[in-house]
């Protein structure tokens, strides 16, 4: 085996121009790619002969060491244990056990010699090096996923996994339409979606554990690019028995010194609010603010209190005959929803998709919300 190694290794590595003592060719003659093959051929086999041999050279050595290196499957489960801040949700990901996961990372932590993950903390934590690590191996993690995805495109069976952090009220209105449709383009693409606070919304999509997310008024960030995606207009809301019920419209000057429940201090549709009714010197008496509009929604029930609300979040209520949208003159304020993704992170297709259908179901529903307020009580009910 060695003699025949060494005169493989004659025919390949000779004097250009001599002849093959094995082939007896020029090396002129060799077709270039498979001299360059049978080389890497040869390299292998000198290193698995020596293996076998225990004749282990440098060469074999580091191959030993390049199959011990940290394999991609390994980098994906640390980036999810630390984008779910849990090891059992980041093993679910990966259908793996938690003990599997924690291996994983234990594995990574080792070959390193450092500590990535502050196990001590709850939820989990980085270490210092661990936020170096994550944000190199997301990105590395990211790309090959995309990479993936691409090649899968056109395959039937290709599935997609969209993350989507969302302000609770953009999800539970009209979302279940816009998944079927991607669903339909995409059979067997999954849609999660975590409902969160308008800040951590930005922050899931800053540290990658969000794929995208929804949001009104998002603050601008130099590592975030936001999409425009609907602009909903914003209403005045009461209960059935509140006096304005019965009126067909209201003026700007008739909210003075009404009950008022807001939204919670430090919301950007607080202050979208609170300086829309300032530039027109109105001020109203805030009895209770929450940060969900669901709480609000339920404030107003108790009949003592109005609130201006986005008109899509009341249309069930209003429905059900549990609210009333009155009409106000003048009261022309909108809430901007914004679709909002990390500027570095590849796109997917999957999320090419989902973005596109976000934005399709849009325009098609642009004359209905564009309806003047006068007609929005008759609209929502029919």
């Amino acid at each position: 085996m060695h003699e025949f190694l060494e005169r493989i290794d004659c025919a390949f590595t000779r004097t250009p121009g001599k002849p093959c003592p094995v082939f007896q060719t020029s090396a002129n003659e060799h077709f270039y790619g498979i001299k360059i093959s049978y080389i890497i051929f040869l390299q292998y086999a000198k290193c698995f002969y020596s293996f076998f041999s225990h004749e282990v050279c440098a060469d074999c050595r580091k191959s030993v060491e390049f199959m011990n290196l940290v394999s991609l499957e390994s980098l994906k489960i640390f980036c999810d244990v630390v984008r779910e801040k849990s090891f059992s949700r980041g093993a679910a990901l990966n259908d793996l056990s938690q003990s599997a996961a924690s291996q994983a990372v234990h594995q990574i932590e080792k070959r390193l010699g450092v500590r990535l993950i502050d196990r001590s903390k709850r939820p989990l934590g980085l270490t210092r090096e661990g936020q170096i690590y994550y944000s190199e191996c997301r990105d590395l993690v990211d790309r090959y996923l995309a990479l993936e995805d691409r090649i899968r495109a056109h395959r039937d069976d290709a599935v997609a996994r969209i993350n989507v952090a969302s302000i609770y009220s953009a999800v539970l209105y009209d979302m279940d339409r816009y998944v079927r449709r991607f669903q339909e383009r995409r059979p067997g693409a999954q849609v999660r979606f975590q409902y969160l606070h308008p800040d951590d919304v930005i922050e899931s999509v800053l540290s990658g554990q969000a794929d995208l997310g929804l949001l009104s008024f998002p603050r601008k960030h130099r590592d975030i690019e936001i999409i425009p995606w609907r602009d909903e207009p914003m209403v005045l809301v009461c209960s059935p028995h509140h006096r304005f019920a019965a009126l067909k419209q209201v003026t700007l000057h008739q909210l003075n010194g009404e009950a008022f429940v807001a939204f919670e201090a430090g919301l950007g549709i607080r202050r979208h609010i609170d300086q829309f009714l300032q530039r027109r010197g109105i001020t109203v008496n805030i009895t209770m603010a929450f940060d969900n509009i669901e709480f609000i929604k339920r404030g107003i029930e108790t009949g003592r209190a109005i609130s201006i609300l986005p008109e899509p979040t009341v249309r069930n209520e209003v429905n059900r005959g549990m609210l009333r949208v009155v009409p106000v003159a003048r009261l022309d304020l909108k809430r901007p929803m914004r679709i909002i993704r990390l500027r570095k992170r590849v796109v997917s297709p999957a999320l090419t998709e989902f973005i596109k259908v976000l934005k399709e179901n849009e325009k098609e529903s642009v004359k209905t919300r564009e309806l003047p307020a006068r007609c929005l009580s008759e609209r929502i009910k029919e």
